[in-house]
């Protein structure tokens, strides 16, 4: 998820990524101090200058705030076995009794952010990983911070994921209307009474050789090309689509065009871009519910590397577009390719040039945290 997000400062010729760092005039009007009564934390990322964007479904609401942890500090502890006892000892229980949301590196100052959620009265919480390899509560008792609600006509299920893109926040939400699919593009500076266009995004899940409109999108990257701005989504059963945000209008509709195929049976998690000798990638994490009927790996948690000048891709989309393996489940391009480093990863967020943060399992229970290089 750029620290998570997702961005990354990446000159791509005709097409690139909005950089999470980019200098902005302004990512906060008229910011307030103390608690944003934070009801949920369903995701988080960052924007510019260590700006926290948090995800509160259950608030209907998202929150931007202002974390003031932009010394940049390079992360000294990157191997952490058990990480769930490490993050839930802070708070005073067990491992078991935790679950880690989200995880996102701030890319200002390379401290872990770890949502996770307290499993005797469900409360969520925001704790960090700092460079000195300590772990603390990030409390929102007081913090300089916007709340920006979401549209009261939009009946909010779960925000899935956020991201900043450069001049607005994209926000993906799943609803229970018949368009459950929808996002939020919220212009910057936000404020209290910034507009929020919440639009329905009919998709065309390559897999299913149909158009759907209550898939939610699950992880998602802001998108460049020629001049024109996109969000790029990635779904269950898991096709990469991007949609344009040229002239969006609250309450309509858009529909996207599906880039590549990665396999049916399987749920993304996170996703991000970056370079490695000169050329650009997405990789995305996914878990695999058809891992015992057909495994991609040892572990139902994997991860895929996709080269990212498929996004530039405008005439093999949908129905022709690329698909990474066959009715066989056997591999038909090397534009999409299975990495053996990430198997077992259930979290991950970009930790700089050269490393991934992940978050893995063994698949009996136990969490370890490590860097390991991006492929």
């Amino acid at each position: 998820m750029i620290g998570r997000k997702h961005l990354v400062a990446l000159a791509v010729g005709i097409a690139y990524l909005l950089p999470a760092g980019a200098a902005h005039a302004q990512s906060l009007k008229s910011p307030k101090s103390g608690d944003p009564q934070v009801k949920s934390i369903e995701a988080i990322s960052f924007g510019p200058n260590g700006l926290l964007l948090i995800g509160d479904g259950k608030g209907r609401q998202v929150v931007a705030v202002d974390t003031q942890d932009t010394a940049p500090k390079k992360l000294s502890k990157t191997e952490i076995p058990n990480i769930a006892d490490e993050l839930a000892g802070r708070i005073g229980t067990t491992g078991k009794g935790i679950e880690i949301i989200k995880l996102a590196v701030n890319p200002a100052s390379q401290t872990a952010y770890f949502a996770i959620r307290k499993m005797d009265d469900k409360k969520d919480l925001l704790l960090t990983l700092n460079a000195d390899g300590k772990v603390r509560e990030f409390t929102l008792d007081n913090v300089k911070h916007v709340r920006v609600p979401l549209p009261t006509d939009v009946k909010v299920v779960k925000i899935t994921d956020i991201t900043w893109a450069g001049d607005r926040v994209l926000v993906a939400v799943q609803a229970s209307d018949t368009f459950a699919s929808k996002f939020v593009s919220i212009m910057a500076p936000l404020a209290g009474d910034t507009r929020c266009d919440c639009v329905s995004a009919e998709t065309y899940h390559v897999a299913h050789s149909n158009w759907e409109t209550r898939a939610p999108i699950r992880t998602a990257i802001p998108y460049e090309e020629n001049g024109k701005k996109y969000l790029v989504g990635a779904f269950t059963c898991t096709p990469i689509v991007k949609y344009s945000l040229d002239d969006l209008k609250s309450g309509g509709k858009v529909k996207g065009q599906s880039i590549i195929e990665i396999g049916s049976g399987n749920e993304p998690r996170d996703m991000f871009v970056y370079e490695k000798k000169g050329k650009k990638y997405i990789l995305m994490s996914m878990n695999r519910f058809h891992h015992k009927r057909k495994p991609v790996g040892p572990s139902p948690h994997w991860a895929v590397r996709v080269d990212f000048d498929l996004l530039a891709e405008n005439e093999k989309v949908n129905k022709k577009a690329l698909v990474r393996v066959d009715r066989n489940y056997e591999s038909v391009t090397d534009r999409a390719q299975v990495m053996p480093d990430y198997h077992g990863v259930v979290h991950m967020d970009r930790l700089d040039d050269n490393r991934a943060l992940i978050v893995r399992t063994d698949d009996k229970g136990r969490l370890d945290l490590t860097a390991v290089p991006l492929p």
